[in-house]
């Protein structure tokens, strides 16, 4: 009996492996973020390393994630990231929303809520485990582009409006 069910086990893990969910390797950054904003070689390398894995149209995906369940927990992880957050598309949205992602940057990074601590575990993406002047770097930056918005923008074209309830 238990034979019969490492076995059916072991089919059912080979016939997921030809189900692959879509890449996120679009690659298109026609309203991205650092079109519009100035974004330091530095401070874009921490976020290309940090961030763009989940928060772009531009996946580096692991040698795992071509591993049935791991691909389709990856590509709910990317799909939920660029929700939040999509660096790539970033300029397509409402002035006061970006604003608002720039100060949820700042907060998501000081709380250390990201990157996510599970992208490091095991030794997997070390060069995104941020130090702490690293972590200063980025939140500094994120202040300078709401401090850019204030300057340039009418006050109320940055703050986010109620939505009308149905």
């Amino acid at each position: 009996m238990l034979k019969k069910i490492v076995i059916g086990l072991g089919v059912v893990l080979l016939l997921i492996q030809f189900v692959k969910p879509a890449k996120n390797n679009s690659n298109d950054n026609t309203f991205a973020l650092s079109n519009k904003y100035k974004v330091p070689q530095d401070v874009g390398h921490l976020l290309e390393v940090s961030c763009n894995d989940c928060h772009s149209n531009k996946t580096e995906y692991p040698w795992y994630s071509n591993i049935q369940p791991v691909a389709w927990w990856l590509n709910n992880h990317v799909t939920d990231g660029k929700r939040h957050l999509n660096f790539s598309n970033f300029t397509q949205l409402p002035l006061a929303v970006q604003n608002h992602k720039f100060e949820e940057i700042v907060e998501m990074v000081e709380e250390q809520e990201m990157p996510i601590p599970s992208y490091t575990y095991f030794g997997l993406h070390p060069e995104a485990d941020l130090s702490k002047e690293q972590q200063e770097k980025i939140m500094a930056w994120a202040k300078n582009q709401m401090a850019y918005l204030k300057a340039n923008y009418p006050a109320d074209s940055l703050v986010r409006k109620p939505r009308k309830r149905k």
